[in-house]
């Protein structure tokens, strides 16, 4: 098996030999990963940007922040673990389908807010077309928010779980303790989280809300902070997961399978 997977390989990574053998892989990843997490992650993805919609008043105009970190401190605490456990490539390759997902989920509100009819919230007196139309923008989405937010998303996963992978190879005498493993989370995590905010606020909120360059930094090393600091509280429960997954051969098949092919 293992001289077949070095000619897929070989062949490029667009022939069909080879696209196979990354369908594979990914579908053992698919049902390697425990379904409880899977679905938390996913879910988590999809209500960071939901949840992105809406702005927190605070009193510096410097600095903006929006509802999102509620659950993206989640997300980044999931890929870490995911990272720890399965690798890099594993943990962007879900990054990917969760986001796909989301964009499957985009479709539908958008197509509900399309359908005619009243939100249960609507109906106060005199304002039930405003509010209406304003809860049909919300979860019907703007497409700027939606594509901006996917690629916030997208190159920041990739950034946090490479890095989570290469700080954790640096950790040659005791890999599996919990200091490895917190180094290599806190560094990522805040590296990750700053280039999230940072590519969406440059991207959507400097260039169609205005933003100054000033806010955009600061809302992302803000942001960054207060997400690390909630990743922090739970990080001991990510590495228990990590030694929980590690003790019981989570995954085993994927692992053998991705480790050959390497």
């Amino acid at each position: 098996m293992n001289k077949q997977m070095n000619n897929h390989a070989k062949q490029g990574f667009f022939s069909p030999e080879n696209l196979k053998h990354q369908l594979l892989e990914f579908q053992l990843l698919i049902k390697s990963v425990p379904s409880v997490m899977l679905i938390l992650f996913v879910v988590a993805v999809f209500l960071m940007n939901l949840m992105a919609n809406k702005s927190i008043n605070l009193p510096f105009e410097w600095l903006a922040l929006d509802c999102g970190l509620v659950v993206s401190w989640f997300v980044f605490l999931v890929m870490d673990i995911i990272t720890k456990h399965f690798g890099p490539k594993a943990a962007t390759q879900l990054s990917v389908f969760a986001m796909l997902i989301n964009f499957g989920l985009c479709a539908v509100f958008y197509i509900v807010s399309l359908i005619p009819g009243t939100w249960g919230e609507s109906y106060v007196p005199g304002s039930e077309d405003i509010i209406n139309t304003a809860l049909n923008n919300t979860f019907g989405g703007t497409w700027y928010i939606i594509l901006g937010s996917a690629i916030a998303f997208l190159s920041s996963s990739a950034v946090n779980n490479f890095l989570n992978y290469y700080v954790g190879k640096a950790f040659t005498k005791n890999p599996n303790g919990i200091f490895a493993y917190l180094c290599r989370s806190y560094v990522s995590t805040g590296v990750g989280q700053f280039a999230d905010n940072f590519v969406f606020s440059m991207l959507v909120s400097r260039v169609f809300f205005g933003w100054t360059l000033t806010q955009c930094i600061t809302c992302s090393l803000f942001g960054m902070i207060v997400e690390l600091i909630c990743e922090a509280l739970f990080s001991v429960f990510g590495y228990w997961v990590c030694e929980k997954w590690r003790n019981n051969n989570v995954g085993a098949e994927y692992l053998h399978y991705s480790k050959a092919a390497a």
